[in-house]
């Protein structure tokens, strides 16, 4: 009779035990438990942290409060020149990467485009391209020297050989050309993804009703886009502004005149080669707030904030 007196407590533990941990009202939370550890971890944490080093002058032992002062320091030339060219880098792959895309999509989409999957593969092909081996073969195709690709057929039609990475026009050329090889395929491929998901009894009843090819380009195609487009728009806004690979395959000791340099070029200078983490966390800090106000005011523009009817 002990012995069974003492079993049951220990069954009924297990028993409770398995119950809770079957419980359907438990069973979501323990599911969703690994990403909120991993998103509190990897996400919550660093930013907290990183705004936390941003008030504070960090050395290899000690930090030390400094309040604004790291924020005070970004009124520097060097960190506008960043600015400037970071700024100029997303206007011209915003103007690039997503007419071109839209309109290569389009044609890729008609039923009478032959040999699609052979274009959309060749398109796509260098978004799986390592950006290094990408920029070593810009940086041979744009070489400095007389003997360089681009340079020998310019001069053979008389324009004098160009000095490409040391010029401020032509180093934004470089970086946007290089930025748009990569990413024009993925960007298309947005597009197809939401241009197959119009219905094709629209554009058959536009046809009924005597559309041209343009006219329902206009009224079907882009208000069908929309969404995709200003998704492309966001994700094209954010690369802009955080570039920082296309400049460093070019310029990997620094820029002359820092016309390669960029917001996160300054902050890897100041955060990493200068061991200046607090300066480095109020760059990251500032770059955060601008393609974040720049994002809040395109998608209030496009009425993403306007309430449906």
């Amino acid at each position: 009779m002990k012995t069974l007196t003492k079993e049951l407590p220990a069954t009924s533990r297990k028993q409770k035990l398995k119950k809770l941990l079957f419980s359907p009202k438990l069973a979501p939370y323990t599911f969703v438990l690994p990403f909120i550890l991993a998103f509190v971890i990897f996400f919550v944490y660093p930013i907290i942290s990183t705004i936390t080093m941003s008030f504070q002058n960090i050395n290899i032992a000690t930090s030390e409060y400094v309040g604004l002062e790291n924020y005070s320091k970004l009124d520097n030339p060097k960190f506008y020149a960043a600015l400037s060219n970071s700024a100029r880098f997303t206007f011209w792959t915003i103007v690039i990467l997503i007419p071109f895309p839209l309109i290569t999509a389009v044609f890729l989409n008609s039923k009478l485009t032959y040999l699609k999957n052979l274009f959309k593969s060749a398109l796509f092909l260098p978004a799986l391209t390592s950006v290094v081996v990408g920029g070593i073969i810009f940086r041979i195709i744009f070489s400095d020297m007389e003997e360089g690709f681009l340079n020998s057929l310019i001069m053979s039609i008389g324009i004098p050989a160009q000095e490409w990475k040391m010029q401020s026009n032509t180093a934004m050329l470089l970086m946007v050309l290089l930025a748009s090889w990569r990413w024009m395929g993925v960007n298309i491929l947005y597009f197809l993804a939401g241009l197959q998901s119009i219905p094709k009894e629209i554009y058959e009843s536009a046809e009924i009703d005597g559309a041209n090819a343009f006219q329902k380009f206009i009224k079907i195609t882009l208000p069908f886009l929309k969404p995709v487009s200003i998704y492309v728009l966001t994700v094209t806004i954010y690369s802009g502004f955080s570039m920082f690979t296309e400049s460093y395959v070019f310029w990997r000791n620094g820029s002359p005149n820092d016309i390669g340099l960029t917001i996160v070029g300054y902050l890897f200078d100041e955060g990493f080669s200068y061991g200046n983490l607090g300066m480095g966390s109020a760059i990251g800090m500032t770059l955060l707030a601008i393609v974040l106000i720049v994002n809040l005011i395109q998608l209030k523009f496009f009425g993403l904030f306007r309430k449906e009817d």
